[in-house]
Formats: C-alpha cells, structure tokens, sequence
C-alpha cells in the first residue's frame, strides 16, 4: 500500500483545510485508515481514524470541528479540519492499516496563524 498526502498549508485561526491521502496498492487489505499529527516537542497523536466498514473515531481536541471520510471510487480518504487552533498546528501523516501492516504516508505541513 502506498499513500500520498497533500493539502497542508498555512491558515489563519478559524479557518478550514482539507487534508487527502490517496491509496495505491493493495487496497483490498486495508481495515482503517486515518491521521496522526505531531507538534514540534511533542509525541505524535491519532487524530482520526475510519473503518471499512464506515465507524469513526475522533481525538477529543478535535471532535466537532474536524471530519474523516473517504472515497472508495477514488481510494481517497480525506480530513476536513474546521475552526482551526494554533495548537493544530503539525506535521499531519496519514496511515492504512491492514491486518499485518501499517503504513505511512508522507507528512504535510499544517500551520495555524493566531
């Protein structure tokens, strides 16, 4: 499985990005997707996560403001992140999980401006 991200940029406060991963590869195998982020001096953290099956997960930071989803036409999954905070400022990396593995995307910067 291969991903690529895109998307990140510099934003101000209040203000929305959508982030995508799109996935090549062994697809079929992949049971989650998702997106972790890490802060300068900090350990990376889950964000958001999505199943096969459609069921979402969100870190309590972001909850009501951002929103996992994916295109299974594209292979795309995608994180809509709204009401940004400078504390959301990161490097954001996607993943896929598959019964064996984990796979990373590269990382894309995210900066919010106070």
């Amino acid at each position: 499985v291969q991903l690529q991200a895109s998307g990140g940029g510099l934003v101000q406060a209040g203000g929305s990005l959508r982030l995508s991963c799109a996935a090549s590869g062994s697809i079929f195998s992949i049971n989650s997707m998702g997106w972790y982020r890490q802060a300068p001096g900090k350990q990376r953290e889950l964000v958001a996560v999505i199943w096969s099956v459609g069921n979402t997960n969100y870190a309590d930071s972001v909850k009501g403001r951002f929103t996992i989803s994916r295109d299974n036409a594209k292979n795309t999954q995608y994180l809509e992140m709204n009401s940004l905070k400078p504390e959301d400022t990161a490097v954001y990396y996607c993943y896929a999980r598959t019964r064996a593995e984990l796979y990373w995307g590269q990382g894309t910067q995210v900066t919010v401006s106070s």
